[in-house]
C-alpha cells in the first residue's frame, strides 16, 4: 500500500527530475557554450526566493517520429511568477536543454498561460529567449502555439511592459514575439535572431554570411535597431532588466514609480552656462546635459548604438521617471533621418503608453537631405514622430539648446503638438533655415548682379549677420508665445523639474477613436 510519505517522496523526485531540464549532459553542455540554464536565468533576475513556478509537470503530446519515447518534465520551458524589488512580474524562460527549446504545442500553451496572468495581474513580462525554432515533428500546431504567443503580445502591448532578452538562438516565426515587446536585449557571441538563417540565404540569394554579421547582438544594435541593448554577458542582460523595469508602471492605468531624491531641485550647473560653443557649427556632447540635470547623473540609455544622431532613454528627475529625447550634434550635427525618426517615435510612444512625461532636448537642424533619405520614405518616418509627439498626452517639456531650423523644429515637440512647457536656451535658433540658406533664398538674385566675388561675400556676410541678429535667438518665438520662457542654462534642473510637478495633475483626453493610423 501507497503511503502519504511515499507520494510526497514522489512528489519531491519528480521535482529534482523537472529542474535538471534535458539532464547534466545537456546542462554541462549548455554551460560550455557559456550559457547560463532557463533556471539559472530566473534565478538571477527575480529577488531570492520569490519565484512561483507554474506547470512544471507539463509534458509534450506529440507522438509523430517516436517522440511520444522521449518525454521531459516542463517540456522546454521554465514559467511562473516573482518579484523585482518587491514588484510582480511574470516570466518564461525557453530551456535550450530540452529539445534545443523547440516551440511544441504544450511549450506555447504554457507561455500563453503565463502571459494571460501577466494581463489580468497587470504586472509586466518577461521573455528569456533560448530556441532553436519550431518543434519540426509538432508540423501545423506549432506553427499555432507561435501565433497563439504573438495575439497575446498583441492584446499585452500599451497595457502592461514587455521585455524580451535574447540568450541564445532565435529565428524564423520566433523572431516575431519579441519584435512585438518593449524592450530587446542580446548579448554579445551567443545570440542571434533572423527570419532566415544563412543556409538559406546563400540558397536564395547566393550571399554568403555567417550567423554573427547576418542576425548577431552587433547587428541588430547598430545597424537594424531591432535591439535595445547589447549587452556583453548575460548577467549584464539581467541587470539591465531590473534597472528597466525600476523605471515604469507595472500597468499603463498607474503611474510609474516615484522614488524620494536627495539631489537638490535647485542645484545649479554652472558649466552649461559655457556648454554650447560659440561656433554654431562646432558640436558637443548632449549627454554631458543630460546628466547634469538628472538625478545623480543617472541616465539609462536606451538604443544606444543605433542612431546616434539622436538620443532616448530613461532618468529621474525629482524622484520621478521621466524618458528622455535628445539630438546629438556629436553625431551627424544631430540631423533627423528615417532611423532617427523611426528610434525617437518609438520611444515617445512607449512613454506615453506608460505615463511616463517626456522631456525633449532640441538641437536640430533639420532633416538629412538625399536621394537615399527620400526613397527610404524620409517623409513618413519622419511623419511618425511627428504624429508621436501630437499623440502624447503625458507631460510634454521642451528645451530648445541650440539649433531648431525648418521642418525638424515643428517636429521636435514645438508648442503647437501641445507641448505644456517649451523653453530656450538665449542660444537658441529658431528659424526655418540657417543662415547662409535663407540668405541664397532670399537674396539670391542680388548676390547674382555683383560684379566681384569679394563684394558677393561682403554683402552675404552682412545679409548673414542681420539674418542672425534676427533668427539666431529665442526671442521672435518667445513674443509669439511658442517658447514660454527663455532660461539661463545652469538654472535648466529646477525650470524643468518645476514644470513637471506642476504638471502631474495633467489630464488631456485624445477625440474617441477604435486606433489611430499613425503612418508606418
Amino acid at each position: 500500500m501507497t503511503t502519504i510519505q511515499d507520494k510526497i517522496k514522489q512528489l519531491i523526485d519528480l521535482r529534482v527530475q523537472a529542474k535538471l531540464g534535458g539532464g547534466e549532459k545537456r546542462i554541462d553542455a549548455q554551460h560550455q557554450k557559456g550559457k547560463q540554464t532557463a533556471r539559472e536565468r530566473i534565478e538571477m533576475l527575480l529577488d531570492d526566493g520569490s519565484f512561483e513556478e507554474y506547470d512544471m509537470f507539463v509534458t509534450h503530446r506529440c507522438t509523430n517520429f517516436d517522440m511520444d519515447k522521449t518525454k521531459f518534465l516542463g517540456d522546454g520551458v521554465v514559467t511562473g511568477q516573482g518579484t523585482i524589488d518587491g514588484r510582480l512580474v511574470f516570466v518564461f524562460a525557453q530551456d535550450f536543454t530540452v529539445f534545443g527549446g523547440a516551440l511544441s504545442e504544450t511549450l506555447a500553451l504554457k507561455i500563453c498561460k503565463v502571459m494571460d496572468k501577466a494581463l489580468i495581474a497587470g504586472a509586466p513580462v518577461i521573455g528569456l529567449n533560448d530556441s532553436g525554432g519550431a518543434r519540426i515533428q509538432e508540423g501545423v500546431t506549432s506553427l499555432a502555439g507561435y501565433a497563439d504567443i504573438f495575439e497575446r503580445n498583441i492584446l499585452a502591448s500599451g497595457v502592461i511592459p514587455q521585455i524580451s532578452a535574447i540568450f541564445g538562438p532565435c529565428a524564423g516565426g520566433a523572431v516575431y514575439s519579441p519584435a512585438l515587446t518593449d524592450f530587446i536585449i542580446m548579448a554579445e557571441n551567443t545570440s542571434y535572431m533572423f527570419v532566415t538563417g544563412p543556409k538559406v540565404v546563400k540558397t536564395v540569394t547566393g550571399e554568403d554570411i555567417t550567423t554573427e554579421d547576418l542576425g548577431g547582438a552587433g547587428v541588430h544594435s547598430s545597424k537594424s535597431g531591432v535591439s535595445h541593448f547589447r549587452v556583453e554577458t548575460e548577467e549584464e542582460g539581467i541587470l539591465i532588466i531590473r534597472k528597466l523595469l525600476s523605471y515604469l508602471p507595472s500597468n499603463n492605468l498607474e503611474d510609474a514609480p516615484i522614488i524620494k531624491s536627495t539631489d537638490p531641485i535647485n542645484r545649479l550647473e554652472d558649466k552649461l552656462n559655457s556648454i554650447i560653443p560659440d561656433n554654431p557649427n562646432q558640436p558637443y556632447n548632449v549627454i554631458e546635459i543630460i546628466e547634469s540635470i538628472v538625478d545623480y547623473g543617472e541616465f539609462l540609455e536606451i538604443h544606444r548604438h543605433f542612431a546616434k544622431n539622436i538620443v532616448v532613454g530613461f532618468c529621474r528627475m525629482d524622484g520621478q521617471p521621466v524618458g528622455v529625447i535628445a539630438n546629438q550634434p556629436n553625431f551627424l550635427a544631430g540631423v533627423l533621418d528615417i532611423n532617427a525618426s523611426r528610434k525617437a517615435a518609438r520611444f515617445v510612444r512607449f512613454c506615453d503608453c506608460f505615463n511616463i512625461p517626456i522631456l525633449t532636448l532640441v538641437d536640430v537642424p533639420g532633416f538629412l537631405p538625399g536621394s537615399s533619405q527620400e526613397y527610404g520614405g524620409i517623409i513618413i518616418h519622419g511623419a511618425k514622430l511627428l504624429f508621436a509627439y501630437g499623440e502624447a498626452t503625458v507631460p510634454k517639456v521642451t528645451v530648445t539648446l541650440r539649433k531648431s531650423y525648418g521642418g525638424a523644429h515643428d517636429v521636435m515637440s514645438c508648442k503647437q503638438l501641445r507641448g505644456d512647457n517649451n523653453y530656450a536656451w538665449p542660444s537658441a535658433q529658431i528659424a526655418v533655415m540657417g543662415a547662409s540658406g535663407a540668405i541664397e533664398v532670399l537674396r539670391g538674385k542680388e548676390i547674382e548682379k555683383l560684379p566681384s566675388d569679394e563684394e558677393k561675400a561682403k554683402f552675404i556676410a552682412d545679409k548673414v549677420e542681420e539674418y542672425n541678429e534676427t533668427f539666431a535667438n529665442p526671442y521672435q518665438a518667445a513674443a509669439f508665445g511658442y517658447i514660454d520662457d527663455v532660461i539661463e542654462p545652469r538654472n535648466t534642473r529646477f525650470r524643468v523639474i518645476r514644470a513637471f510637478n506642476s504638471l502631474r495633475t495633467k489630464k488631456v483626453v485624445n477625440p474617441p477613436k477604435k486606433h489611430s493610423n499613425i503612418p508606418l
